[in-house]
């Protein structure tokens, strides 16, 4: 009799008739994922209420590992960019963008690092990892900091900042001086940059940055009425740039003023989705929000103090009717630009306007209706401040953004990254006299830099000069840094903006370095004239020849091959007189395969056969001016009828010769060159002869010597003469 199978599954039991504690903690998993799964798929249906729900039950079951609640933050983020009508900042895509201008914060390239994507960007924006993926190609942009007095991630590039700091003095010199003001801070020291806040304050009091880390210092020391009203100066002068919007977020959000944060936190996503921290404070927020709080923390969320800074709290962002309308966090309320129609079009069709977002304070009323507890920080404000503060700006609302002057409104279609002068380097030009070629020369080839690559280590080569110096060793050439990861990577990405910059100030010597670049192509692309030739094994027409390259010289011939589209060069058996054999055979690439450390397994088969007329070299690998070769055709009936019948009998031999081999060599000849080719119809259909004969040559065990002398004939009767004398020897030596 079956059993049913729900009355196999069964929870196991212990002794004392209870479930084991690890099945209970498994189960308790299981169940925790599947409605984490389940309020995704809510959250993606528009439906945000069951969703915040549904979110809030499994963290009632536990923890959830960071970045589980990205699916929650993107709902809510679509609904509050379509809600402000807010669209992402763009920035151009022709290229690395404004002349010296991070494309992350829109400011002077100061001490400029260069990406493994090829992009630049300020040091500071690495650093601090305020960006997480590049603005032109989204690729994930590596961390850079310090650790142990050891800098990990890619350095300083030299070239491009030799050039900032020679072209703009003064700018690079601010740079650098913010760049350890904000070390400063990042580090903790306080007081000593309070002591160059100071400083440079006084010399220049409208400097936008030394507001914003003037605003971090004070939020450092709690002095958060001081930041906020920085950083609304800040925000007043540049309404598109994110990272505003995240600095003051994150004072509001120590100060105690969660609902606000959240608000500002969403406001810097809405312009820029990528922004790695504001997403993952979003995360962290959600989940306080939605987390069961201990009754310890209920007891102290009844303070006094709690209560006033609730009522005061901002309004929170909402859609749909019967609720309480959200702050706006636009600058003005006559601003009634709107989103392009695609935009429009794409946010409706994803989520609902009528569930696209949920009010943040639906968790207290949630908390009502499920038993969810409302989880926040409390202010660290004193009364006083706090009340003062309060009284000034209550509410992250108009008033905080409004505008300085009707020049500087915000736009609701978002912007670009070249917003405000106060941040952004003003276009100047580069004096004529500052221009100089050999700024921009590699320091291998002392010519002009051609597809200039930038390596971590921050120097900068051309990109065939780079791969030459890899080939030999993994580091680099001039401060012998290891670059393993980097060679193991391939990623050889051009520096855009360097590229972008000898285009615009050097035309001329461009276009010559390109001739030059394009002459050597056309000569390596001969396939008479100094032919590539490895000097290695035999090869033979139509079979396949796998090849282990790991000499720097047969690398770079190698890949000269595959850069110039001929994917060919030749292959010699090694000869003592004169370096390599008269005669040969083409290689064609079919694949390769790099290993991590410059190595390559290259798989080729073999084409046409050569003779060399004569031997040279070049980079170190041996060229050859070379003759193709062909047989001879048969144009006489009855000696083709007699090389026909000849053909047939030597086919007949070799099939016999080769079943007769035991398992374990066939099996190896099968594994290695393939099955024996089919008898052709028209013997003389290819200028090498039926391909079985080449394969039967490359399999046959006879020295390589003799088969050079088989490969360089041109007659298929002494060709077919030839093997039928292999094939009778071993034949009789298979019998004995």
């Amino acid at each position: 009799m079956a059993i049913p199978a729900s009355l196999c599954r069964q929870e196991p039991v212990s002794d004392s008739g209870r479930s084991p504690p690890g099945f209970k903690a498994e189960n308790a998993e299981n169940e925790a994922e599947t409605l984490l799964q389940r309020g995704d798929l809510l959250a993606l249906s528009n439906r945000l209420k069951e969703a915040l729900e549904t979110y809030a039950a499994a963290l009632r079951l536990g923890p959830v590992r960071p970045g589980r609640l990205g699916t929650l933050v993107e709902a809510l983020l679509l609904s509050y960019r379509a809600h402000e009508g807010i669209a992402p900042v763009r920035v151009r895509g022709d290229g690395q963008g404004a002349e010296l201008c991070c494309p992350g914060c829109g400011g002077f390239l100061g001490e400029p690092v260069t990406a493994s994507c090829g992009h630049s960007y300020c040091r500071r924006c690495l650093r601090r990892e305020l960006l997480s993926r590049c603005r032109f190609c989204s690729q994930s942009l590596g961390r850079l900091e310090e650790e142990g007095g050891q800098k990990t991630g890619n350095r300083t590039s030299v070239v491009l900042n030799h050039l900032t700091e020679k072209w703009f003095p003064v700018q690079s010199h601010r740079a650098k001086e913010l760049n350890r003001l904000d070390e400063l801070l990042w580090k903790g020291q306080f007081e000593e940059a309070r002591r160059i806040t100071l400083e440079h304050t006084k010399s220049d009091p409208e400097d936008l940055m030394l507001r914003v880390y003037r605003a971090e210092l004070n939020a450092g020391h709690q002095e958060f009425m001081a930041a906020i009203r920085d950083l609304n100066v800040v925000l007043s002068r540049l309404p598109d740039w994110p990272e505003g919007y995240f600095r003051k977020a994150k004072v509001l959000q120590d100060a105690g003023f969660v609902d606000d944060s959240l608000q500002l936190f969403l406001q810097c996503l809405a312009l820029d989705e990528d922004f790695a921290p504001a997403k993952l404070a979003v995360e962290k927020i959600l989940c306080d929000l939605l987390s069961p709080v201990p009754e310890n923390v209920k007891e102290g969320l009844k303070e006094p103090s709690w209560s006033a800074l609730q009522r005061t709290q901002s309004k929170p962002f909402v859609l749909g009717t019967g609720v309480e309308q959200p702050c706006c966090l636009q600058p003005s309320s006559n601003q009634n630009s709107e989103l392009p129609k695609g935009s429009k079009y794409a946010v409706r069709t994803c989520l609902d306007k009528a569930e696209r977002i949920c009010e943040l304070n639906l968790v207290e009323k949630l908390a009502k209706e499920e038993g969810l507890k409302r989880v926040s920080s409390e202010p660290l404000l004193s009364s006083q401040e706090k009340g003062a503060l309060l009284k000034q700006k209550p509410t992250v609302s108009d008033q905080d953004l409004t505008m300085c002057d009707d020049r500087t409104k915000h736009t609701k279609q978002g912007g670009t990254m070249e917003g405000d002068a106060a941040l952004v380097l003003l276009c100047q030009t580069v004096p004529k006299d500052l221009i100089d070629t050999s700024d921009f020369e590699c320091s291998l080839c002392i010519r002009l830099l051609f597809e200039p690559v930038t390596i971590p280590c921050g120097h900068t080569f051309c990109k065939k000069c780079l791969e030459r110096c890899l080939d030999h060793a993994p580091q680099c050439p001039l401060c012998k840094e290891s670059l393993t990861e980097y060679l193991a990577s391939r990623k050889y990405n051009v520096t855009q903006l360097l590229e972008e910059l000898i285009r615009k100030y050097l035309p001329d010597e461009l276009s010559e370095r390109r001739k030059v670049y394009e002459e050597e192509i056309a000569e390596l692309s001969n396939l008479t004239k100094n032919v590539p030739v490895f000097v290695c094994t035999m090869a033979y027409p139509t079979v396949p020849c796998p090849l282990h390259v790991f000499e720097p010289r047969y690398r770079l011939m190698v890949r000269r091959s595959i850069e110039t589209g001929t994917k060919q060069f030749g292959m010699c058996i090694s000869d003592p007189q004169k370096n390599f054999a008269d005669y040969g055979c083409m290689l064609q690439i079919r694949n390769i395969h790099f290993l991590y450390d410059g190595r390559s397994i290259v798989d080729t088969i073999g084409g046409k056969r050569f003779r060399v007329l004569q031997r040279l070299m070049k980079d170190g690998y041996y060229t050859a001016d070379i003759e193709y070769l062909e047989d001879i055709k048969v144009k006489d009936e009855e000696k083709l009828h007699k090389l026909q019948e000849l053909h047939d009998v030597v086919y007949s031999q070799a099939c016999s010769w080769f079943q007769n081999l035991r398992n374990r060599f066939r099996s190896q000849i099968l594994h290695h060159f393939g099955s024996m080719p089919e008898k052709e119809e028209n013997i003389q259909v290819t200028p090498d002869g039926p391909a079985w004969c080449w394969w039967l040559l490359a399999v046959l065990p006879v020295d390589c010597r003799y088969q050079l002398s088989v490969l360089s004939m041109i007659s298929l009767q002494e060709r077919l003469i030839k093997l039928q004398q292999i094939l009778t020897y071993f034949s009789r030596n298979q019998s004995k």
